[in-house]
């Protein structure tokens, strides 16, 4: 490891709106750092592992923190510093539903890119920015329109209401997704803390499948809205484009 990372042994919430409910919560290991670095492996601290290919881009062809810069430069966007929040491999292996690029100008937040990755292997990102440009506070809330399809019980339909509260010492990060009737609730919270080595074997002891373990868990849950009644819906073609920019600031 060769630069600072942070470690979050957080939790994650997701709860289902509408007729047919579900809820669940359950712990999940992110690092934080500075993802602008050389090579093809952006860290690696054992079990833990993250490499340039995994973002930034397709799947498996990603380029990184080049791609995210390249993103913000589309949309006028200039940020001192860029980093990211992930689940990193775990003894080699990973699955994302969401990871965050959060870009920093002058210590404070000013864009977030949520990096959006189904169980089908298709990826769509929201960049989260306000219109003004100005710093991303707890309080703000920014919508961007549902374009990938993520969960087969969910339609491509609706908005995602973001909410971000990046500490020095703890994350937070709310994702409402709503349409006119039904959606969800994600949350992703934790402390905020450098990564020891003592943090990675404590993971690996409580949470030894890594990411198997989150592609265990949403596939189980599928199963439970299965046998509730839910609709299956078929995975439809991915977009075509790569990125969508926010739509709006949301007030309250």
């Amino acid at each position: 490891m060769t630069h600072p990372v942070d470690h979050i042994a957080g939790y994650t919430y997701h709860g289902r709106k509408g007729a047919i409910q579900n809820g669940f919560r359950y712990s999940i290991d992110y690092v934080l750092f500075n993802a602008e670095t050389e090579g093809e492996t952006l860290f690696r601290f054992w079990p833990f592992s993250v490499l340039r290919r995994d973002h930034g881009g397709p799947p498996k062809a990603g380029t990184g923190a080049a791609w995210a810069r390249a993103v913000l430069d589309a949309q006028g966007v200039e940020a001192d510093t860029l980093e990211l929040l992930t689940q990193p491999r775990v003894l080699g292996y990973v699955f994302n539903p969401v990871s965050f690029w959060l870009a920093q100008r002058e210590g404070s937040l000013i864009a977030v890119i949520a990096e959006v990755t189904n169980t089908f292997g298709d990826r769509h990102s929201y960049l989260c920015v306000k219109p003004d440009g100005s710093e991303i506070t707890a309080a703000d809330r920014i919508e961007a329109r549902k374009i990938l399809h993520v969960s087969p019980f969910q339609p491509i339909a609706g908005a995602y209401t973001f909410r971000f509260d990046i500490r020095a010492d703890q994350i937070g990060i709310w994702i409402d997704y709503h349409r006119t009737e039904g959606g969800l609730i994600a949350t992703l919270v934790g402390k905020r803390k450098p990564l020891r080595r003592g943090d990675a074997l404590r993971a690996i002891i409580r949470r030894p499948f890594g990411a198997r373990r989150v592609m265990a868990l949403i596939h189980w849950q599928a199963l439970k809205l299965k046998l509730k009644g839910a609709l299956y819906r078929n995975r439809p073609a991915p977009p075509a484009d790569a990125i969508s920019a926010s739509g709006k600031e949301v007030q309250g």
